[in-house]
């Protein structure tokens, strides 16, 4: 922690004398704002690389081998949200735009490039196997979830900067990466495919590990403040702890409220299209029923009500 304190204070260009008993900074006014930021600084880059992230790190890229590996060898999309997916990709590609921005060592350079390279394999794939897609069940609305974020992003940046405003917009946005995903387990109760399960618990333990990490940091820096991160957390924790009661007891505790919450905002936004645009972009006509999604929906609703 001494070495981690030494460069603080070099980077702040304070001259420190050495006195009897020990170092002395001589500190002034700004100055000493000025170290008191970069010994801030220098701790919580110390305190950030822990245990808790490092296991968060690789549930994260073992969940995105885990797809990859399902999607190849099933040669189906089925039980995957390709919305889920696009969200990712959207966090990856705004939060990564640092990389060209400064210098990084080399374990950061390569789970970004990582990430966003396989983000965009994903989409490439799911739209090779588009005829596997199951539409009717990936039903979140994105710009439920896009539009709060980007506004999130603009009033609580830190700074004006593009890269600072992208990086906030990520970090609200992954908090909900995972929502399409699980309103789409809800609606497929009766599938229990082992490549979803592996997927979707390796991502849900992935933020739970950083949730770890965001606690032992703010353990060891009272300080601390994350709420960026924080509140998708919450968010996520919340859905990712019912989907594993779901999964071992069959009982769900946000199921039914999750997904009336999903159908009454297709509900408003299918109004809005056929009343501004004459038409509706949900309500596809399926071959071999005739029936638009929105009733196919409300169909599998009514099949699987209990919870």
């Amino acid at each position: 922690m001494e070495n981690a304190t030494a460069s603080a204070e070099s980077a702040a260009g304070i001259a420190v004398t050495k006195a009897p008993f020990g170092r002395m900074p001589a500190l002034r006014g700004s100055v000493k704002r000025g170290f008191q930021k970069a010994a801030s600084v220098a701790a919580l880059a110390t305190h950030s690389w822990n245990i808790f992230r490092y296991i968060g790190d690789f549930l994260h890229l073992f969940g995105v081998a885990v797809i990859m590996a399902a999607l190849l060898k099933k040669q189906s999309v089925q039980g995957f949200s390709r919305s889920t997916q696009l969200l990712y990709f959207l966090v990856s590609m705004t939060r990564y735009l640092d990389l060209v921005d400064h210098s990084q060592n080399s374990y950061l350079v390569f789970f970004k490039v990582t990430y966003i390279l396989s983000s965009v394999a994903l989409l490439g794939i799911f739209w090779k196997l588009d005829r596997t897609y199951e539409r009717q069940k990936d039903t979140c609305s994105l710009a439920v979830i896009l539009l709060p974020c980007a506004m999130a992003a603009i009033t609580f940046a830190n700074e004006t900067t593009i890269i600072e405003i992208f990086w906030t917009f990520s970090q609200f946005l992954e908090g909900f990466a995972m929502v399409p995903q699980y309103i789409f387990c809800y609606r497929d109760r009766a599938t229990k495919d082992l490549g979803v399960s592996v997927y979707v618990l390796c991502l849900g333990s992935y933020r739970m590990f950083y949730a770890l990490n965001w606690i032992y940091k703010k353990v060891q820096m009272p300080q601390y403040s994350d709420l960026h991160s924080w509140f998708g957390g919450a968010v996520n924790g919340a859905l990712f702890c019912d989907f594993l009661i779901s999964r071992v007891t069959g009982f769900s505790l946000l199921r039914v409220m999750v997904l009336k919450v999903d159908t009454k905002i297709n509900e408003f936004q299918e109004t809005v299209e056929l009343k501004v645009l004459g038409s509706s972009s949900r309500m596809k006509q399926v071959p071999a029923s005739g029936e638009c999604e929105l009733r196919q929906r409300r169909k599998v609703e009514e099949d699987s009500i209990d919870v």
